[in-house]
């Protein structure tokens, strides 16, 4: 198949800013304006995330995709700067572009996120990139030990640079608690428990996994998704709270080691 520049694949503005009630509904679209860009270098194109696993919400979640090109075509990224725009007036967040050998070789240093994505998505075209691929359980529990100690650090540099402010300790909080969630995540599959769907029941059953108490980090859940409003006292208190809860897990992960 002959690889043709970006053009003429753009629809109207009107349809480009329409966001699609359903994941599937710009399967089509969205792999022919791909497979015209890159064509037979292009080899696959996985939907995963909350499309992927039935919490899509219109005009709310983002969709997120993976796709896959030959070593040789990697390097022209280029072609897609159009598309990538285009797609996300429709909530397509830009695309994860690997290749097959990228992910082979980086499940060792990146077991949480590979595990993640793995535990949902859907292959929309091509063949299919992680059937068979493994998680090594100490490279993961590694990782999550890594990943939620430099959360703390991070976490206790926010807290002093906000000064308090209200508004700053309010981002903290959005900000964070999803990359904790995606750890707690990985902590539940080295416990061989299993992983909801749900963010706060993945809360509350790492917590108590760990044995701590999951209502500072709900209410900072809450925070993230507006249904919860806090005075500025509070929201202090609050994120003093959940910085010493992170810490106490941080200790819990580095047991898991034994």
């Amino acid at each position: 198949m002959e690889v043709v520049e970006p053009h003429e694949v753009f629809k109207t503005r009107r349809d480009m800013t329409k966001i699609p009630k359903k994941p599937e509904d710009i399967f089509s679209e969205f792999t022919k304006d791909y497979r015209e860009i890159y064509g037979d270098d292009l080899i696959s194109i996985v939907l995963y995330g909350s499309g992927a696993s039935g919490d899509y919400i219109q005009k709310r979640s983002d969709l997120n995709f993976l796709i896959i090109l030959t070593e040789e075509r990697i390097r022209g990224l280029h072609r897609a700067f159009k598309l990538v725009a285009k797609w996300h007036n429709r909530r397509v967040a830009t695309p994860l572009f690997m290749t097959r050998e990228y992910i082979t070789t980086s499940l060792d240093v990146f077991p949480l996120e590979f595990m993640n994505i793995k535990r949902h998505y859907r292959l929309v075209w091509g063949e299919d990139p992680l059937a068979g691929i493994t998680i090594d359980r100490e490279q993961l529990r590694l990782q999550c030990e890594r990943e939620i100690k430099g959360k703390l650090l991070q976490l206790r540099e926010t807290y002093l640079s906000s000064e308090g402010r209200k508004k700053d300790l309010e981002m903290i909080a959005s900000q964070s608690i999803t990359a904790l969630i995606s750890i707690f995540r990985g902590i539940l599959y080295l416990c061989n428990r299993e992983i909801p769907d749900r963010r706060g029941e993945i809360i509350n059953n790492a917590v108590k996994e760990a044995g701590l108490n999951g209502g500072t980090f709900l209410q900072v859940l809450h925070i993230k998704e507006g249904k919860t409003k806090f005075s500025s006292h509070q929201m202090q208190a609050l994120i003093e709270s959940y910085i010493e809860e992170v810490r106490y897990f941080s200790h819990w992960v580095d047991t898991l080691k034994q």
